[in-house]
């Protein structure tokens, strides 16, 4: 369970042993009772204990009031229901009340420099109220709604913590620390980027959303080392792939990803972090039926401002950038290519240097070995910025000195391959000044890692994609084979057809779960009416109907021909034209029709 951790802890924090008080994520086994007060609803108390020997206080909180006050373990009524939970996620209020939100079940995923990492894998949302009689029946379904938003989010794979490890930081980050920063609280300490239950727990400590994370060991000419692989997606500016993108006032970029390579080897302690991230101005891509949406870029606002914004806090956080545009140079696609360059010009940093790649152009026609380009054109870069290493003895040998900054439109499928490019090549130069390859050896030589490497890579890839797209990653055959194959094209056709239908018909619905999670919208339980209650054009029932009977009268009147054929040309043709136009205008009013979100303004998403 997740509390404070102070030099001098408070209240909070006294309710565990001292040797607990490093952790986020304080007790990987506690006990959580709800009291039976005799039928007096306002005496009924969560009561919330750390499974942890030598325990002797308990968090109450009052159901009625929310108040949370410690007691004694004494005074938890012996008539309690109690039942085991492995942290808590926080608190949210929704339209009956306040619910508490438990990790109900978890799973060891690995161990990152010796310390343990699990993955939260079942929630439990408990209600404050035992009922929700109160409430009139369009409450009790907005209730019911908003429940779902939140076990959407819940449900959606990629919450890990650690118990004693700050999973939000870099290696290099932590490195560079000061003993206060070591002696703050993780809610302190922890980058806000990638804390997403933050809001949650605005009265508890935090624990990190990380959403890749894998652990594990390897083994190279009989050598054993970790290598691990983490991916951390920011809360800010978050949300769904065509919905959110771009940045926002402040400079967050949209599917902010920093991903970061660790390995350990004899004590010594090797990171590459990258970072991938929406074109950072103001555009959209708003769904509207068809396939490819065409981007849109702001015509109001200063994009030089919070571009600007965004690259002054990546310097500060990652020294130099390079920014490895992936987009294509022509069609819909240029405009943004070209005002990207035009931005990098015009702020004239010398921090930022542009590198723009046709990735489609250039390995069109299966030439995916052309990707050998981009690394070779980056090479004498990435051979500057290096990687951060410390010895066995705990002594910083290198810093890395600059990140690349990797786009394609949605930041998952080419960005991720060239990632792995980058970090494979950073790798290569690690494990041999660590010692685990022999002079003139290569990883791609290395045939049992190389598997582990690619196929990390492309779970890696999966999990970003499934988050913001809907889907698994395109493209994951060459990260997990090194080549493109024809399965893979037609997986890749297949996963293309989910996401039309996801970013079109239930996007809408996953944004307003992840806004409702990050405290982008609150509900007010005084308000009889919510957002939710948005009614509908006529044209959203009317059209449809309308092609289905057309299309339908079109079918029938080629099944059951009339006395002559004209008559039934006549037929066909009417029926044939009217579904056609329909469907046309469908088209035309296409935003209509799609599942649009519910809970935030609309310039919010624009």
């Amino acid at each position: 369970m997740p509390v404070p951790h102070r030099k001098n802890p408070g209240r909070l924090a006294r309710r565990f042993p001292p040797t607990l008080q490093r952790s986020d994520v304080v007790c990987c086994y506690a006990w959580i009772r709800h009291s039976r007060a005799a039928g007096v609803f306002k005496h009924c108390k969560f009561y919330i204990e750390a499974g942890d020997d030598g325990a002797n206080e308990v968090l109450a909180i009052d159901r009625v009031s929310t108040e949370m006050t410690l007691i004694g373990s004494k005074d938890v009524p012996p008539s309690a229901v109690t039942r085991p939970i492995y942290g808590i996620m926080g608190t949210v209020r929704l339209v009956a009340g306040m619910y508490l939100i438990v990790i109900t079940k978890k799973r060891k995923v690995g161990d990152l420099l010796g310390h343990v990492v699990w993955k939260a894998v079942e929630f439990d949302v408990i209600s404050y109220k035992k009922t929700v009689l109160h409430l009139t029946d369009n409450q009790m379904q907005d209730n019911k709604a908003f429940l779902g938003m939140m076990n959407n989010v819940l449900n959606t794979d990629g919450f890990y913590f650690a118990t004693d490890y700050d999973l939000t930081h870099t290696l290099q980050r932590l490195a560079n620390t000061s003993p206060e920063f070591q002696e703050m609280s993780l809610l302190e300490r922890a980058d806000q980027r990638f804390v997403w239950n933050g809001h949650l727990l605005r009265d508890f400590s935090t624990q990190p959303e990380v959403r890749e994370n894998r652990l594990t060991s390897c083994c190279i000419n009989g050598k054993v080392f970790e290598w691990n692989l983490i991916s951390r997606r920011s809360c800010f500016r978050a949300g769904v792939r065509y919905y959110v993108r771009g940045i926002d006032s402040e400079g967050h970029a949209a599917n902010f990803v920093e991903t970061e390579q660790i390995v350990q080897y004899n004590g010594a302690k090797a990171s590459f972090v990258q970072t991938r991230g929406s074109i950072p101005f103001y555009w959209s891509q708003r769904p509207n039926l068809k396939y490819k949406p065409k981007p849109q870029i702001s015509k109001s606002g200063n994009h030089l401002d919070g571009f600007q914004r965004h690259f002054d806090s990546q310097i500060i956080t990652y020294g130099k950038q390079v920014i490895l545009n992936l987009i294509n140079q022509k069609g819909s696609e240029k405009p943004l290519e070209l005002a990207f360059a035009k931005m990098v010009e015009s702020l004239g940093n010398g921090m930022i240097k542009y590198v723009a790649f046709d990735f489609h152009k250039e390995c069109s026609r299966m030439r995916w070995h052309r990707l050998q380009i981009l690394v070779d054109m980056v090479a004498d870069l990435q051979e500057e910025f290096g990687y951060f290493l410390v010895d066995a003895d705990g002594t910083v040998q290198v810093h890395q000195e600059g990140t690349f900054r990797s786009n394609c439109m949605d930041c998952l499928d080419r960005t991720n391959v060239v990632q792995s490019l980058l970090a494979r090549r950073s790798l290569q130069s690690q494990l041999e000044r660590m010692g685990v390859l022999h002079v003139g050896q290569r990883i791609e030589e290395q045939i049992d890692f190389e598997k582990i490497y690619k196929n990390a890579w492309a779970d890696n890839a999966n999990a970003c994609a499934k988050q913001y797209a809907g889907t698994g990653a395109l493209k994951t055959d060459f990260t997990r084979t090194g080549k493109r194959t024809q399965w893979g094209l037609l997986m890749d056709g297949w996963n293309s057809m989910i996401r039309y239908y996801k970013n079109n018909f239930s996007d809408g619905f996953r944004q307003d779960s992840i806004d409702l999670f990050l405290g982008n919208y609150a509900v007010d339980e005084a308000d009889m009416s919510t957002a939710l209650h948005e009614p509908k054009d006529w044209k959203f029932l009317t059209l449809p109907i309308i092609m289905v009977v057309a299309f339908s009268m079109c079918i029938i009147c080629l099944l059951m021909a009339g006395d002559t054929w004209t008559e039934t040309l006549a037929y066909v043709l009417f029926w044939g034209m009217a579904s056609v136009v329909t469907f046309g205008v469908i088209l035309f009013n296409g935003r209509d029709f799609v599942d649009a979100p519910k809970l935030v303004q609309k310039e919010k998403m624009d």
